[in-house]
């Protein structure tokens, strides 16, 4: 019984030294980004992918949207925005991104082959951002989806990564959407 109170004691004693450390790290939150807006401009035409989820980590799955079909054999200029919405006016997350390029990567995939994107501005190492980007669509008709994934602290040097393979990119992902689309 004795031995069981000075382990008692003991165990209490480690807890207590422990919780009170003076550990003075910053702690470092994520941004909370409520709405991703990709805009395509090409063949006479501006495409609008959105997804907004204005109750943030909330039950409501968010709304996504797709403003028209995108053409065969048509190329895109394009841009991405990512902004907190739930801030009042709202806060470009945007800005934040270009600020610490060499922490981030948009990453773009497409199913079905019916296109490709390119990057077309780079972060201070030379390495793909993915905030403007190129998008040309296959000669064929089709039905698919495009991804778009926002990865913090990716490693940029891995294999294939810099040109938008995400499977060896590593890092954390802020933010991932699933759109269909069309292209006729």
């Amino acid at each position: 019984m004795k031995n069981l109170k000075m382990m008692a004691l003991a165990l209490t004693t480690i807890f207590t030294l422990n919780s009170c450390s003076n550990d003075d790290s910053p702690v470092v939150e994520e941004e909370l980004i409520t709405t991703l807006t990709a805009t395509f401009v090409g063949g006479g035409q501006t495409i609008t992918l959105t997804s907004r989820d204005l109750d943030g980590d909330g039950p409501n799955a968010p709304v996504i949207t797709v403003s028209g079909n995108f053409a065969a054999s048509t190329t895109y200029s394009g841009s991405v925005q990512f902004l907190n919405e739930l801030e009042n006016p709202a806060e470009n997350i945007t800005e934040e991104i270009e600020e610490k390029d060499l922490e981030h990567q948009v990453f773009y995939q497409i199913s079905n082959s019916l296109g490709n994107f390119t990057y077309s501005d780079f972060d201070t190492d030379g390495n793909p951002l993915g905030l403007e980007f190129t998008f040309t669509t296959g000669a064929n008709p089709g039905t698919g989806s495009i991804t778009i994934t926002l990865r913090h602290l990716p490693n940029k040097n891995a294999v294939g990564v810099s040109e938008g393979n995400i499977t060896n990119a590593s890092g954390s992902t802020d933010i991932e959407v699933t759109f269909p689309v069309v292209i006729i």
